[in-house]
């Protein structure tokens, strides 16, 4: 059992944003590759309409490639699924994913343009929901978005945090997530909040996403570990960001943040070298524009060199 786990989320929020489509065939090399290198759990596919989010139109023919013919599941990886609403998940139940997670904004305004309605209603349409998610076996997660501040309303309230959090746990779900998804939060902050919702719903695994849009992705990362968050949401490369957010840019990068815990000595599992080779990819073959990766750039602890040249002056 490792001692912290990494979501890969690169198929998903790391291609959510971008502006050219990414065919199917290069999504399901982007999943194995992230298998390969270790990722154990994956979010692959989000199901929502595909006017709005032209990148994830594609969502059941990369699950049925993935189940049918790529081993992932003989790996013990399993797939996950984002859904905002009941057609969502009816659409998630039928491409055979092993774990849908329900998002939930924690500002009115955003969560309106991100959803389609008010928090409310979002509120009772998911209590359904996750009971039928259950009820079909699959490990269900609540995102709780926008958790350290909205680009609509600005701060957002811890009380709205964790009055959420405590509405999810009441759902009986199996994990609750908090993401930071303008990139607006800080490590004290982070601290607090995780320390808050932990209070509130003692029992829930806590899970945290954050955004690097202002470089504080790394430290923020950290703060939630040292808080209680056993689970992180990282992307390959870094990439990602999301629609309805202006200015909004990339995931922390899972080689960045598998590097720096591994230093720590804390393990998620994952083979950095593997992890550099698909940033790699992504960035060469598949974007064809850099990605805000460190480790691609600068590479893993340096290698003491056995026999140096000599210094001449």
């Amino acid at each position: 059992m490792f001692e912290l786990t990494l979501v890969e989320v690169s198929p998903r929020d790391g291609l959510q944003n971008e502006k050219t489509l990414v065919g199917t065939d290069a999504k399901v090399e982007l999943v194995m590759r992230a298998a390969m290198a270790g990722a154990q759990r994956i979010e692959a596919v989000s199901f929502v309409n595909p006017k709005v989010v032209p990148q994830m139109a594609d969502a059941e023919a990369l699950m049925t490639r993935l189940l049918a013919d790529t081993g992932v599941k003989e790996m013990g990886v399993s797939l996950s699924g984002l859904v905002l609403n009941q057609r969502g998940l009816d659409r998630a139940l039928e491409a055979g994913v092993d774990e849908v997670n329900f998002v939930i904004i924690a500002s009115e305004t955003f969560n309106q343009r991100n959803q389609g309605a008010s928090i409310r209603q979002t509120i009772m349409m998911f209590e359904q929901a996750v009971r039928t998610a259950r009820a079909e076996r699959l490990y269900t997660t609540i995102t709780i978005g926008a958790a350290w501040g909205c680009p609509f309303e600005g701060e957002v309230a811890p009380e709205a945090v964790t009055s959420l959090a405590e509405t999810a746990a009441g759902y009986g779900v199996d994990e609750i997530a908090l993401a930071d998804t303008i990139g607006v939060g800080d490590p004290l902050s982070v601290e607090q909040r995780i320390k808050a919702v932990r209070a509130s719903v003692p029992d829930v695994p806590l899970r945290c996403h954050f955004h690097d849009t202002r470089h504080t992705g790394l430290a923020n990362a950290y703060a939630a570990w040292r808080a209680g968050a056993t689970v992180l949401d990282t992307s390959i490369g870094g990439i990602g960001g999301c629609p309805f957010a202006p200015a909004a840019t990339g995931n922390i990068a899972t080689e960045d943040v598998s590097y720096m815990f591994d230093r720590m000595g804390v393990s998620a599992g994952l083979n950095l070298g593997k992890l550099r080779k698909a940033a790699a990819w992504l960035e060469r073959d598949v974007l064809g524009k850099p990605v805000p990766s460190a480790l691609l750039k600068a590479g893993g602890f340096p290698v003491p060199v056995t026999h140096p040249e000599p210094f001449i002056q």
